[in-house]
């Protein structure tokens, strides 16, 4: 279970893309929900559920909202 920084950002890309929500130029500041990728609540649950899976832990376990996958990638940063 890697999470180096480019496994992490292949991990929330490939299920933005999976969902059709990548947006065009998606990068670590690139909004979740509103004006970025549009996340409803149930895909941040699926998102939650796999980072969990892929990568052991994940920021909404622990009461986070990362609202950007820098956001995300700073709490596998410091885990």
């Amino acid at each position: 279970m890697s999470t180096a920084p480019a496994d992490v950002q292949k991990t929330v890309t490939d299920f933005l893309t999976s969902i059709e929500k990548l947006p065009e130029g998606f990068g670590t500041d690139t909004p979740l929900y509103a004006d970025g990728a549009e996340l409803d609540s149930l895909e941040t649950a699926e998102l939650s559920a796999t980072l969990e899976d892929v990568h052991g832990s994940d920021p909404y376990s622990i009461g986070e909202m990362p609202q950007t996958l820098g956001e995300i990638l700073a709490f596998y940063a410091g885990a």
